[in-house]
């Protein structure tokens, strides 16, 4: 697609702790032409190197309708997006897919995404492509800092994912 530029995973500069917890991602599992997906957005993941490969790690609670589909499908994208985009992501956070049309709710527009490993979003500035390699369950009994427990009070302990970063796009537009 000749709106995303695709980037060099070892020349990309960015401030992962910004990326997560101010301006949020977009999670987004599932295939395009089938218009068979599910996004929600998140703000806690990190994102380095492991087996030597760079890597994005994401979690999902199992009640949450995108979990079906990290499951269900090998590849999963991270949209980033401007700042005029937060009622957008704020909707996909608290609103669920199994209730109705949420991403049309939201006026993003579903692309396939740049390098055709999943769905992405037209109006993101930058998409990354992974590939999933990993997935586990928070096991409570091994949280050793006792207040991590306050986080789940339902006991929907987190699945976590570790995705091989495949791409990186930069929206040329902004």
């Amino acid at each position: 697609m000749e709106q995303f530029k695709k980037v060099n995973l070892k020349s990309f500069e960015f401030n992962v702790f910004s990326l997560f917890d101010d301006q949020w991602f977009l999670l987004t599992a599932g295939d395009f032409a089938k218009k068979d997906f599910n996004t929600m957005t998140i703000s806690w993941g990190s994102m380095g190197i492991m087996w030597n490969r760079p890597f994005v790690q994401v979690a999902v609670r199992p009640t949450r309708f995108t979990y079906q589909f990290m499951n269900r499908f090998d590849y999963f994208t991270l949209c980033a997006f401007p700042e005029k985009y937060r009622f957008a992501l704020q909707l996909l956070g608290s609103r669920s897919g199994r209730d109705g049309n949420k991403i049309a709710d939201s006026s993003l527009t579903p692309i396939a995404s740049p390098g055709d490993n999943g769905v992405a979003f037209k109006e993101a500035q930058l998409i990354i492509e992974a590939r999933k390699i990993y997935w586990d369950d928070f096991e409570p009994q091994k949280f050793v800092d006792p207040t991590i427990e306050e986080n789940y009070a339902q006991n929907d302990y987190h699945r976590f994912y570790f995705g091989e970063i495949v791409n990186i796009f930069k929206n040329k537009k902004n």
